[in-house]
């Protein structure tokens, strides 16, 4: 496994860095994993080197940080794994059980904290921007969630480049904590962040941690084979990608794939990892073999021939994945 650090901060991490979205409770969504069919992927994961881990509080309505959190006591030191989780959306029927306020990010530390059964998490992540509470309060209430030892670094995740720089400049002028990475979409059939989002985290020294790096599994499939059980319940997987500028760029991920001897979510991973700035995609892993192939993907070095081949087909989108 390699390790590089998470943007400019200390923090060193795993390559890749497994997403526990899929393992929680298989009522929640039809494709997730129940707590015994997980705890041996987080394993694996483990045993090949990953050391980095990410959840958020309403995956699952919080039984994915619960099923994280106990694989790790079972299978590692606390010490030896860096823990990512993240607030904003709804956890409760309550008006100050969502968002971004001072008073949700107390409370929803802390009940993270509870069903992870740890005392701090390495990395604490805003989930998306909120306009309804003031950019201030919010950074603020991260800061001090830092200085209380809940959390040693924050992070945040889509949003428009204009608010992130906005966010760290408000940060530098008061002296609080700074983010430290961008967990945003970005894959081969989503490349819009490469504009600006991708150049201001490189300037900014912050750490790139892209969510759908196979574009929820549409990068790992040609053309013609049968959707899977998640791509098939997926709602809001169908309203980013299936359209026909789409699968052109399946089509090229295919052709380099059968070419190669590879399969295609190793050949999209792979294109991926090359980019600048990016430091570990967040990969899901329903199977062994989904986790086996992202390992791999690190060993497989693609020319810029074969990149400039898998990026001519994508064609321009709206801005996607912001909601």
């Amino acid at each position: 496994m390699q390790y590089v650090q998470l943007g400019r901060s200390g923090l060193k991490v795993s390559r890749l860095c497994l997403g526990a979205m899929s393992y929680g409770s298989p009522q929640a969504k039809a494709w997730i994993l129940g707590e015994e069919e997980g705890r041996p992927i987080i394993q694996h994961a483990l045993e090949h080197g990953i050391n980095f881990f990410d959840t958020a509080d309403m995956y699952s309505s919080g039984e994915s940080e619960r099923v994280l959190g106990r694989a790790l006591r079972d299978f590692a030191r606390r010490e030896e794994v860096v823990v990512a989780t993240k607030a904003y959306y709804p956890t409760g029927p309550g008006p100050n059980d969502r968002g971004l306020s001072r008073k949700h990010l107390f409370d929803a530390i802390d009940a993270s904290l509870k069903r992870l059964g740890m005392d701090y998490v390495d990395l604490y992540q805003i989930h998306r921007w909120d306009d309804e509470v003031p950019l201030e309060e919010t950074l603020e209430a991260l800061n001090d969630i830092v200085r209380s030892g809940k959390v040693r670094y924050i992070g945040a995740s889509s949003m428009y480049a204009w608010q992130f720089q906005r966010a760290l400049m408000t940060s530098e002028r008061h002296g609080w904590a700074r983010f430290v990475s961008m967990q945003n979409h970005y894959n081969l059939a989503y490349r819009e962040d490469e504009r600006e989002m991708l150049p201001l985290c490189r300037f900014e020294g912050v750490g790139v941690m892209p969510w759908s790096p196979l574009a929820r599994g549409f990068l790992a499939r040609s053309r013609s084979e049968a959707m899977t059980v998640r791509a098939t319940h997926d709602a809001f997987g169908q309203s980013l990608y299936y359209s026909e500028d789409d699968y052109c760029v399946v089509d090229a991920v295919t052709t380099l794939a059968s070419a190669r001897g590879r399969p295609q979510a190793q050949v999209a991973l792979a294109w991926l990892l090359r980019q600048p700035g990016v430091t570990a995609p967040i990969v899901g892993a329903t199977r062994m073999s989904h986790l086996e192939q992202a390992i791999e993907a690190l060993s497989l070095t693609l020319t810029a021939d074969e990149c400039a081949q898998l990026e001519a087909p994508y064609r321009p989108h709206s801005v996607l994945g912001h909601e």
